[in-house]
């Protein structure tokens, strides 16, 4: 998966003269093939969120929430084609996004579940859309190698999370959301991604590396962060994993949970630090 992950954003660069260090080569359009790779993620993560939300006999209107879920993550790449100032496009979606719910509701359930459909419904959007896109933004707006150094950092915590907490691990994190994880494997986490972080940070001149410390430190402690949301998810819905689409990890929510929310903390980052 990372060899394809890497391909896959490196051809996106290639596409579009991101990673070349000639600005003729800059195409008007950035991002086509990442955007396209979120796009399509967000269909099977959708729909493994909408069956974690039935088994609470909540109901995430699936057809709407993907469409919006794209639309909230690709919102950077859009601009691109709109002449329209960003936190316009943001406010403007979120209100026909709660219009569309609402219409949804009304004509397949009528009253029934009103405020708990359309709740789950806008937080699966949220959750997974607009949060996405602060990967496209990160992407777009700083180019290839940053991306890949957030990509990396917050998996290579996981990594280091997992590793040292299963050898050494003695004290519970969060025992209550997940038993297995624990201050040991966050100390793992930590090591991990700073290690990661100045890597990428010296070998691809993406900021200094005293820098690159703190970035690599909080982003492993907001990952594991954002593993504990998915867990606290797929416990209230009493289930282990969210689906068993790939093997060793379960679904796409079981890989794509830290980056998704260290991805706002990632993007505040490269603004700080570029």
């Amino acid at each position: 998966m990372s060899v394809l992950f890497i391909a896959v954003v490196i051809f996106d660069g290639w596409m579009d003269g991101s990673i070349t260090d000639l600005a003729d080569d800059d195409k008007p359009i950035q991002g086509t093939v990442f955007c396209l790779l979120i796009a399509l993620l967000a269909i099977p993560a959708q729909l493994e969120l909408s069956k974690l939300a039935a088994a609470k006999n909540l109901k995430v209107f699936v057809p709407v929430s993907i469409i919006s879920s794209i639309l909230f993550a690709t919102n950077g790449y859009l601009l691109q084609f709109i002449e329209i100032r960003p936190e316009t496009y943001l406010i403007f979606l979120s209100a026909f996004v709660l219009f569309a719910l609402l219409l949804h509701q009304y004509m397949f359930h009528s009253i029934s579940g009103v405020l708990a459909n359309c709740g789950a419904s806008y937080f699966s959007i949220l959750y997974l859309g607009l949060l996405s896109g602060f990967c496209v933004n990160i992407r777009l707006e700083f180019g290839t190698w940053p991306l890949l150094m957030f990509i990396f950092v917050v998996k290579s915590a996981d990594i280091g999370a997992y590793t040292i907490g299963s050898i050494f691990g003695r004290h519970k994190f969060s025992p209550k959301i997940s038993p297995g994880k624990t201050w040991e494997g966050m100390g793992g986490a930590v090591a991990f991604a700073i290690i990661v972080a100045i890597g990428f940070a010296l070998s691809c001149d993406i900021m200094s590396w005293w820098f690159a410390i703190i970035f690599g430190a909080c982003l492993a402690f907001i990952g594991q962060i954002g593993d504990l949301v998915e867990s606290m998810i797929k416990r209230d819905a009493e289930q282990k994993d969210s689906a068993n689409k790939v093997p060793g990890f379960g679904g796409i929510l079981d890989i794509i949970d830290s980056p998704l929310v260290a991805a706002p903390f990632g993007y505040l980052f490269f603004i700080l630090g570029f």
